[in-house]
């Protein structure tokens, strides 16, 4: 059978490295197979404090080893349900939404049998992609670590409007600012959570003497002040917000009262970072970055974080960005391409560059520096070191033997009927 890497994680986190692990064949309608997929579900739906729980759809794959404890590698297909996260219901008491309006999602887990039975995740990946959305990947690898989350998450709503009053009530501005575009989002779990959220800010044409707070009256002026503001949130494990600080900047538009007068134009002003004229400053730094390192395998940009545009005698242009390795190796190929997958474990490097664009010249100068952020490490196990405390790990390309591969489909009662037996395969 083809051997596969991700066991491997399991056998470094067992006490024994002298013995070879026991292969064992298990079917996925196993109870242990269900239970180890019950505990990945719960502690995903558990992290994930945005919208509803997911709930099983089938698992797909099942690969287990055996040594002084039992480690299953297990992928599992999901379906976004009606119970919220916050409800006293386990995914198993929901049922799915309607197909138009529910978000999908393949995850990949490795959970651990402890000797009193219970079930432990050691790492989980999942793959989810929102009703009508693009496809969002989570990692729980390390719980306490911060992670980014889509800047849709209806759990965002609270922190956002919390931002916007706190921002038209603390600033001498004339007029309200109104939400413009979240760039960003990142959430990390404490005792409750705490936020890190990027956003835009317009200036609308209500005026604080009249307005009081933002109402549908208020629209956002085109040629009016914009800002940037970066909010850092603590809310508690009752959805309330704890601690709150603010920085916003704002930038100076045309004046809607006397257009003709503009103000600052050849200050730098931030810019989408889905911005068409960005991306082929970051197609230049990517290829200067690939040109300038000695690394064997190519880079190319995962993560654009922030750009700026300042026009000059041409267009500057600031991005900072997340440059990932990837699987084509300059030997082999004579450039970077599209078909170029990221390298799973592979280099991470974070990166400013500063691209200086003549388009009447039809020339482009562009400087990049970067700073390895380094690969996921594994931690060597300290004295009374559990094998299931989270920690971050390597996915470490190292093999093991693929077991029976298997489809299990789970089948939700209906309401009123009698309950479904956890193991029964549809």
């Amino acid at each position: 059978m083809k051997l596969i890497a991700i066991l491997f994680l399991c056998s470094r986190l067992l006490p024994s490295f002298t013995q070879e692990p026991d292969y064992q064949e298990i079917d996925c309608n196993h109870k242990d197979v269900f239970q180890a997929v019950d505990a990945a579900l719960k502690k995903f739906n558990s992290n994930n404090q945005s919208s509803n729980q997911f709930v099983l759809v089938r698992i797909t794959e099942v690969n287990q080893t055996i040594n002084s404890d039992a480690f299953y590698s297990v992928k599992y297909e999901v379906k976004e349900g009606d119970c919220p996260v916050q409800s006293d219901k386990t995914w198993q008491d929901c049922d799915y939404k309607d197909a138009e309006e529910a978000a999908t999602g393949e995850c990949t887990a490795i959970v651990g049998k402890r000797r009193n039975d219970r079930f432990a995740v050691a790492a989980q990946t999942c793959h989810i992609i929102p009703a009508g959305g693009p496809e969002v990947t989570t990692e729980y690898a390390c719980l306490g670590c911060v992670h980014p989350i889509s800047t849709k998450s209806p759990e965002l709503e609270s922190i956002l409007t919390h931002g916007i009053q706190h921002f038209n009530n603390n600033t001498k501005h004339a007029y309200l600012f109104t939400l413009g575009e979240v760039r960003r989002a990142e959430r990390q779990v404490v005792r409750g959570w705490n936020y890190e959220v990027a956003y835009s800010i317009i200036q609308t044409n209500c005026s604080k003497e009249k307005f009081l707070l933002l109402s549908s009256e208020c629209k956002f002026l085109p040629d009016g002040d914009t800002g940037e503001c970066v909010d850092n949130v603590y809310v508690d494990h009752k959805g309330r917000i704890d601690s709150f600080s603010q920085n916003c900047e704002v930038y100076q538009g045309v004046d809607f009262v006397a257009p003709s007068s503009k103000l600052c134009a050849g200050c730098p002003r931030p810019i989408p970072v889905d911005n068409l004229e960005l991306q082929e400053a970051l197609t230049h730094s990517i290829r200067k970055l690939n040109a300038e390192n000695n690394e064997t395998f190519y880079f190319k940009v995962d993560t654009v974080k922030s750009a700026t545009v300042q026009v000059v005698a041409g267009k500057k242009f600031a991005i900072e960005f997340i440059a990932s390795e990837t699987t084509c190796s300059k030997e082999s190929n004579q450039e970077l391409t599209e078909s170029c997958e990221t390298k799973k474990p592979g280099q991470r490097l974070t990166c400013n560059a500063d691209v200086f664009v003549i388009p009447w010249e039809n020339k482009i100068y562009p400087t990049v520096n970067c700073q390895t952020v380094g690969k996921m490490t594994l931690m060597k196990r300290p004295p009374g070191f559990s094998p299931f405390r989270t920690v971050q790990i390597q996915r470490t390309e190292e093999t093991t033997r693929q077991l029976k591969s298997c489809e299990y489909k789970g089948r939700l009662p209906k309401s009123g009927a009698e309950p479904t037996p956890k193991s029964e395969v549809s």
